[in-house]
């Protein structure tokens, strides 16, 4: 009786009927797969499509954003066993599949309203964990409010593991040998934890009776397909339970573009159109950020055929598919751009109202910070995402390669913000300037490392800039006087050992009773002059005006004299001292306040 009600419970979990009787007009989810760089994005999206575009990667790494069309008849194909057992009625006309570029973090791509992705799937190496590059995904999905699947891949890589026939991970996780199910459980609530700290509740797809709650997380292997049939329904069942406003089709045509590519001597927008229809009659205003909306006919549309076969030119198009566009307009169109088709109702004028607005509300800075540049408008959005959750102000981000107007604005900032943060960006050919000495560039085509990178950078400039406060104090040293007097007076010259910190010429020194001695004139290491001798060296130094019979005796310790004022200011920089500085600044303190007991508190 348990178990039926269980299975009951998981049953009412994924059917969508039960909170969503109807479905009319609607389209295609928007799928995107995300994760870290090497834990399998591609490959896990050549099983679903049944393609091998990894293989001709540079390095195994997407070097494109691609999209794919899994029309329903391959839906039910693949997944039909797992509809059925979960009874799950397959209603969407399919899914549409965004392969996000692995070089890059996480792309965030963006429509009105929120992120373009209906639901994501996060892809984790079972045997990995969550890396940085996971965590930041999380965090982007978190923003967006994007509902996701974890797909567990690598199964394959477990010690021992043994893939099932049917394909299903489900029924392959319970044959396993009890050693190998004790090595998956192990990884498997490791993970569970991991998640938890990232704030997120994850649970065994079939155990979950409530998505609200729960992160469905499914075992796969993208080599040997386990777990992909069960991915494919997760993703069927839940855009139909959860995605009913979002995939219902309007009228309007509305798409963001992906990419701007060269084919020849032919310009092209790849784009994925994600409301409505698009006719090759029609124009369309695409937003812009530095410039007005641009407003162009269209000359030619292609569509993605379903799994990776190319394109095929069409009159119409309607959402949700990935397209290419030829158009009129030769003025530069940015990735991440999005656009709507112009009507009579919807007007030009209204649409850039529109996208003023809406770029304004994604691209906020602040007042102060550093300078950003990013490939895409949802890339940027995504830095500027992570950036914010850092605590890291931003003054000005922008589209496109470092310029020499963005290396003019980061050279006018303060010292601490002379930076410039490149996303998967790279100098513009005429940057070659003077101000590239006064500044710091920082790219990556990872977000995370991006950011690391700068948190590094960002540390040691401050370290640095305090150093430059530590100059203008007062060297601590401390010295012993040796048995070598060369002359007694008019200037005293004798050897001295460096017991702490640096001698340097010009310093004025005190002796253990806190009496003025005098400032040390020259220095001489092996008979030549030197402005500093540090710790351990033997040196012989000359002091004016001092009689050392009179006021110097062998084995005794001088140290350099501190006001007040300065000895509490290399209290506020100790962390940049060594431990012999902080011991000879303490045992200055201690002769101090003999005679004063309040001194430098």
């Amino acid at each position: 009786m348990l178990l039926e009600k269980q299975a009951f419970a998981r049953a009412k979990a994924f059917n969508p009927y039960l909170n969503w009787l109807s479905m009319t007009n609607i389209r295609q989810p928007i799928v995107t797969v995300a994760g870290h760089v090497d834990h399998g994005k591609t490959t896990l999206l050549d099983k679903i499509r049944g393609t091998s575009i990894q293989e001709g990667e540079a390095g195994g790494i997407t070097q494109k954003i691609s999209f794919t069309t899994l029309p329903k008849e391959n839906i039910k194909q693949r997944a039909g066993t797992t509809l059925e057992k979960f009874k799950i009625p397959l209603e969407i006309p399919g899914l549409l599949f965004i392969d996000t570029p692995g070089h890059a973090a996480f792309t965030n791509l963006r429509k009105r309203g929120g992120a373009l992705a209906d639901i994501a799937i996060l892809v984790i190496d079972i045997n990995d964990g969550i890396k940085p590059q996971t965590a930041e995904v999380l965090q982007i999905l978190k923003a967006n409010k994007t509902p996701f699947i974890i797909a567990l891949n690598k199964l394959d890589n477990i010690s021992g593991w043994k893939p099932s026939e049917s394909l299903l991970s489900s029924e392959s996780i319970e044959r396993q040998a009890t050693n190998v199910k004790q090595n998956f459980d192990e990884k498997f609530y490791t993970i569970i934890g991991a998640l938890h700290s990232q704030g997120i509740s994850g649970e065994m797809y079939s155990k979950v009776t409530d998505f609200t709650k729960n992160v469905a997380m499914v075992p796969c292997s993208a080599k040997t397909g386990e777990g992909i049939n069960e991915i494919l329904a997760m993703i069927t069942a839940l855009s139909q339970k959860f995605l009913k406003n979002r995939i219902e089709v309007k009228e309007l045509g509305k798409g963001v573009v992906l990419e701007v590519k060269k084919d020849k001597a032919t310009n092209f927008l790849e784009c994925i159109l994600y409301d409505g229809k698009l006719s090759n009659k029609n124009e369309i205003a695409i937003a812009s950020m530095e410039r007005e909306t641009i407003a162009t006919k269209i000359r030619n549309i292609q569509e993605a055929q379903p799994l990776n076969r190319g394109f095929k030119t069409k009159n119409e198009v309607e959402a949700a598919t990935g397209i290419r566009l030829q158009i009129n307009s030769k003025e530069e169109i940015l990735p991440g751009m999005p656009f709507q088709v112009i009507t009579k109702e919807n007007t030009f004028e209204k649409i850039s109202k529109e996208f003023t607005k809406e770029i304004s509300e994604e691209i906020k800075t602040n007042k102060t910070g550093i300078v950003v540049k990013a490939d895409s408008l949802g890339s940027l959005e995504a830095l500027l995402v992570l950036l914010k959750q850092k605590q890291i102000p931003v003054i000005k981000a922008k589209i496109g390669p470092i310029t020499k107007k963005d290396i003019y604005l980061t050279n006018t900032l303060p010292e601490e913000d002379k930076v410039l943060l490149g996303f998967n960006v790279e100098l513009a050919e005429d940057t070659e300037v003077d101000e590239l000495k006064e500044i710091k560039i920082i790219t990556n085509p990872v977000v995370y490392k991006l950011i690391e990178d700068f948190e590094k950078w960002k540390e040691n400039k401050l370290k640095e800039m305090e150093r430059k406060k530590l100059d203008e104090l007062p060297t601590i040293s401390k010295i012993t006087v040796l048995d070598f007097i060369f002359r007694n007076s008019s200037p005293a010259v004798f050897g001295v050992e460096v017991n702490g910190g640096i001698l340097k010429k010009g310093e004025r020194f005190i002796n253990q009773n806190d009496e003025k001695i005098g400032q040390i004139k020259e220095i001489q290491e092996e008979k030549n002059n030197v402005q500093e001798a540090i710790q351990g060296k033997e040196v012989a130094i000359s002091i004016p005006g001092v009689n050392f019979e009179r006021q110097l005796k062998v084995g005794e310790s001088l140290y350099t004299n501190l006001s007040e004022t300065e000895f509490r200011k290399f209290k506020k920089y100790k962390d940049l001292l060594t431990s012999k500085e902080k011991s000879v600044l303490q045992e200055i303190a201690q002769l101090k306040r003999r005679k004063n007991p309040t001194w430098g508190i």
